[in-house]
């Protein structure tokens, strides 16, 4: 027989099921509803739905609870068509919740989500060019000419972080697309990856706005929302970076000048100077900050002795082999991880 919508079934270990939830109208709109579908039809006529084809190609349900971020990041990576560099399954590249694992362990992110912060990090590492702004840094106003500039290009969009709450739904901190912006009824189309609990659907713009300032308990900071464009990557054999904090600023000029200047030294092992580049080299990396970078950042010196920060301490120092192939550094950096 079959139970009403109301109704639940309980399973082992589970107290109690839903079956989706009533979407709290208003103050949203069903995308599907009769008025829903006439919003769709005037924004796309005024030119603020383009965001919305790209998107809706690659919408999806995320794969988890908590894994709102996570979903409305690889939906909008892939509606960014940016390459992952790396395999999803089989041969085929592709972004997906389990890849985006860069900045936050996937067993954290299941218990209790990302924040803003960690959000921007996640597009920023997998090729996104990702501008946070965060509630109390912009107005109403810039907001509404954000959204409405994000929804009329197909190479750009926008993720929102807000709170439920404010919009009567059950919940409370949720990462969702932006798909679209009916400028006349000032109404933002929310794509939420949650589709097991409600739908598709319009909400007024300023109520979204303010349910940004809403902190996230995790930081007690405001949320807000992260626009996204591709960003061209340069060819890279393992990865590329672009911090500019100061102690990226400081790994890059170490990177470009103490470490050639060693090397060069390389072939004179013997050398008083050698030596003291060498224990040079060794103080200067138990200094940095990005220590657990290092052990990510490996280079073929030969077969016995692969260059890390383990092996900057406890190998002796050995002659670069210029004849150091791509599968060697992959299995380098495989073996450190």
């Amino acid at each position: 027989m079959a139970l009403p919508a109301a109704d639940f079934v309980s399973f082992a270990g589970t107290s109690k099921t839903f079956y989706k939830r009533a979407l709290p109208c208003p103050p949203a709109l069903s995308f599907s509803s009769s008025e829903g579908k006439r919003l769709f039809a005037e924004a796309l006529q005024a030119g603020t739905m383009q965001s919305f084809f790209k998107l809706i190609e690659q919408f999806r349900t995320q794969d988890e609870p908590a894994f709102c971020g996570l979903a409305s990041l690889a939906m909008v990576l892939n509606a960014l068509a940016i390459d992952p560099r790396r395999a999803w399954k089989g041969p085929w590249r592709w972004f997906h919740e389990q890849m985006l694992d860069c900045c936050e362990p996937l067993s954290q992110v299941l218990a209790s989500g990302i924040n803003l912060d960690q959000a921007a990090c996640l597009a920023r590492c997998n090729g996104a060019k990702a501008h946070l702004s965060r509630y109390g840094r912009f107005t109403e106003e810039s907001f509404r000419s954000t959204v409405q500039e994000m929804c009329a290009s197909e190479q750009q969009h926008m993720i929102v972080s807000y709170s439920r709450k404010h919009l009567l739904q059950t919940g409370d901190g949720h990462f969702s697309p932006v798909g679209g912006y009916h400028a006349e009824q000032d109404m933002v189309l929310i794509l939420d990856t949650a589709r097991f609990k409600y739908p598709p659907h319009w909400v007024p713009l300023r109520q979204l706005y303010q349910a940004m300032a809403h902190s996230d308990p995790a930081t007690g900071k405001a949320r807000g929302f992260i626009t996204l464009r591709p960003n061209p990557r340069l060819k890279s054999v393992m990865f590329t970076l672009n911090r500019p904090t100061r102690a990226w600023q400081d790994m890059k000029a170490f990177m470009e000048t103490t470490v050639p200047a060693i090397l060069k030294l390389s072939a004179h092992n013997n050398s008083p100077a050698r030596r003291m580049h060498w224990r040079s080299l060794q103080l200067k990396l138990r200094a940095m900050a990005c220590k657990p970078m290092l052990l990510g950042c490996t280079a073929r010196t030969n077969q016995q002795y692969p260059t890390s920060w383990h092996a900057l301490q406890m190998a002796p120092p050995m002659p670069c082999q210029t004849g150091s192939t791509r599968q060697s550094l992959l299995q380098s950096r495989r073996y450190f991880l």
